[in-house]
């Protein structure tokens, strides 16, 4: 069943790829010759409106294959207003920035689902106190709720740190303990801590846990929104950064992974529930969009600058460079997923 569901969300997050290249290289009038969900031998098609949509046995992508561009002949050209490479330069960008864009706007789109069917969070509970932590000295407790931080309501953990990071200077903090409110002022300091990636960085802090204890946020359809919005700028946010740490090594690359481990990730939630198969598959429909637009020839982002290029130099690179390069796109990927699927044995093998 989790090989089941892994497919069908890849199968998923691919066509919504596709479809949004697809929708912008038709509103620009490119013919577009086959609709394939898939690589390799066709297991099914049908010719409809001048495409040919197919199902191919490799589910492991897709591709949108438009009258004058080709990957697998990078130096194709046709003639014709339905052609690709006779569009100039801005509307070929648009054309494959569109598979990038679906993919947020479909993440966007399944943040608000789950925001609309209760999304989840800490509560604004202590947990712990750290000692001689500016909390501690203030007399903070375990099982203090947190309601309010001067003039900002509270209404989940992250919102703390969050108001203790944007503030300067001493915070009034209105706690709810035994049934009662209390005001206490605490002055956070700055101490070592480490981000997401595990750099040593200096923050300001009160020296507090959460409970653990999970709440149901209550949204209306503004918030709701505005929650979409927000996960979908911080997932991206994360996954540019993750890039940036794995190149200049901060992550060391036995952390990429593969179809392996996005299978499993995929299964996991699916077992789980229907919120968290949702959010899993809106992380990967970010991450999909985000290594697309990266500056590598054969994706997305490659044949963006290669437009670029030709907007500022109003002309295109010559046939050979862009070959070359795009070859050297295509090991750079085929080493990227080689490794991700070695390092995917690896942890099978360790856990074992």
């Amino acid at each position: 069943m989790g090989t089941i569901t892994f497919l069908l969300v890849l199968s998923f997050l691919v066509f919504f790829h596709e479809l949004g290249h697809f929708l912008a290289a038709r509103y620009f009038g490119v013919k577009v010759h086959v609709f394939s969900i898939g690589f390799g031998k066709q297991l099914y098609s049908k010719y409809w409106m001048g495409t040919t949509w197919q199902i191919a046995l490799v589910p492991l992508g897709g591709y949108v294959k438009m009258k004058g561009q080709d990957d697998s002949n990078p130096a194709l050209t046709e003639d014709g207003d339905d052609s690709y490479n006779t569009k100039k330069p801005w509307q070929r960008i648009i054309i494959l920035f569109a598979g990038p864009a679906a993919n947020f706007i479909l993440a966007a789109v399944l943040y608000f689902c789950i925001a609309i069917m209760g999304a989840t969070t800490w509560a604004a509970k202590v947990g712990t106190v750290q000692e001689n932590s500016p909390a501690f000295h203030a007399g903070i407790k375990a099982n203090d709720e947190i309601l309010r931080i001067n003039d900002a309501d509270i209404k989940a953990w992250d919102e703390i740190g969050k108001t203790i990071i944007n503030t300067q200077g001493a915070l009034k903090f209105f706690i709810k303990r035994d049934g009662g409110i209390i005001a206490i002022v605490i002055n956070p300091q700055v101490s070592d801590s480490e981000n997401m990636f595990k750099e040593k960085i200096k923050k300001r802090m009160i020296g507090i846990s959460p409970s653990g204890e999970v709440i149901n946020l209550e949204l209306s359809i503004g918030e709701s929104l505005v929650y979409a919005y927000e996960k979908t700028i911080f997932a991206s946010t994360m996954i540019f950064q993750g890039v940036q740490k794995l190149i200049q090594g901060v992550i060391p690359s036995s952390e990429v992974g593969g179809v392996i481990t996005i299978g499993k990730v995929i299964s996991d939630a699916s077992e789980s529930s229907i919120i968290a198969l949702f959010a899993i598959t809106a992380l990967i429909s970010v991450n999909l969009g985000v290594l697309n637009l990266l500056p590598i020839p054969a994706l997305d982002g490659g044949h963006i600058m290669f437009n670029l290029y030709e907007m500022i130099t109003r002309r295109k690179p010559s046939d050979q460079v862009f070959l070359f390069l795009t070859i050297m796109g295509w090991v750079i990927l085929g080493s990227l997923m080689l490794l991700g699927i070695y390092n995917d044995i690896n942890r099978i093998l360790f856990n074992n």
